[in-house]
C-alpha cells in the first residue's frame, strides 16, 4: 500500500489531501471526510481498511483555514478543543473544498471506475450536501447533524445514498432521525439505517466514550455491502 500527500488549490489558498493507494496501484476512488478530530488515527484506520479492499482513498484537511493538520485527541478535553476549532468552520467552504478533492480524484490516473463519498459526523453532513453538486457513484453519510434540517435536499440527490444514525444519539435525537426516515420514504435511492442502541460517533474505535463495537461492526458490513453494490473494487 502506498500513501502520499497531494496539494489541492482553492480560490484562497491550498490544502493537503492525504491519499492511500491500494496494492494494485489503482481502483475506484473514495472521498473520505473527517470528523471534528481532523485527519487523524481514526480516519487513517478507515482509509487503510478501504485501501486494502482496493479503493483509492482521499482525505482532505478541512480545517486548513482554521488550524492546518489539526488532530484532536479522542478525550473529553480533545473533544472540547476540536469543537473550538470546528466552531469557526465554514461548512459551505468545506463542501467546496470537497468538490475540488473529487475533481482531483477524477484527474488521478490511479482512479478508475468512479468515485464514492464517505463522511463521519461533520463529514456526514458535508457529503450529504456535496451530493447536490456532484453525483458520485454512492454517498455514505454517518450521523450528519445537518441532515435532519436539510431533508429537502434529498430531492436533488440522484446518487445511491446511505444515511446512518444512532438511535440513542444525544446530539441527533431519535425524533430528528425519524424526520429523515419519513423524508426517505418512497425514495428508491435512499437507505436509512439506524442502530437503535448506539449513540453518536459509534463507529469511532479511537473514541472509547463513543464507540459501540457491536453496532460499529454491523454498520460497517452494511456500508461495505453498499459500496460493493454501487462501486465494487478488487483488492
Amino acid at each position: 500500500m502506498t500513501t502520499r500527500t497531494d496539494e489541492v488549490t482553492a480560490h484562497d489558498g491550498s490544502f493537503d489531501v492525504r491519499l492511500w493507494l491500494p496494492d494494485t496501484g489503482s481502483g475506484p476512488g473514495i472521498l473520505l471526510v473527517q470528523e471534528i478530530y481532523g485527519v487523524g488515527p481514526y480516519i487513517e484506520k478507515v482509509a487503510l481498511d478501504l485501501a486494502a479492499r482496493g479503493y483509492v482513498v482521499a482525505a482532505p484537511d478541512l480545517f486548513w483555514r482554521r488550524q492546518p493538520h489539526w488532530q484532536g485527541e479522542h478525550t473529553p478535553e480533545g473533544t472540547r478543543a476540536s469543537l473550538d476549532v470546528a466552531a469557526g468552520f465554514d461548512i459551505a467552504q468545506g463542501v467546496a473544498d470537497c468538490a475540488l478533492t473529487v475533481g482531483h480524484l477524477n484527474a488521478m490516473p490511479e482512479v478508475r471506475g468512479g468515485i464514492a463519498t464517505l463522511g463521519f459526523c461533520l463529514g456526514g453532513s458535508i457529503v450529504y450536501m456535496l451530493a447536490t453538486q456532484v453525483e458520485p457513484a454512492a454517498v455514505l453519510s454517518f450521523y450528519g447533524s445537518a441532515v435532519p434540517d436539510a431533508t429537502g435536499l434529498m430531492e436533488r440527490i440522484a446518487a445511491p445514498l446511505l444515511l446512518v444514525f444512532g438511535g440513542s444519539d444525544p446530539y441527533i435525537t431519535r425524533d430528528r432521525v425519524a424526520v429523515v426516515e419519513r423524508a426517505a420514504e418512497g425514495r428508491p435511492n435512499v437507505v436509512v439505517h439506524v442502530e437503535e442502541e448506539a449513540g453518536h460517533a459509534f463507529h469511532n474505535s479511537e473514541a472509547p466514550m463513543f464507540h459501540h463495537p457491536e453496532a460499529a461492526a454491523r454498520v460497517w458490513e452494511i456500508a461495505l455491502a453498499f459500496l460493493g453494490e454501487h462501486l465494487p473494487a478488487r483488492p
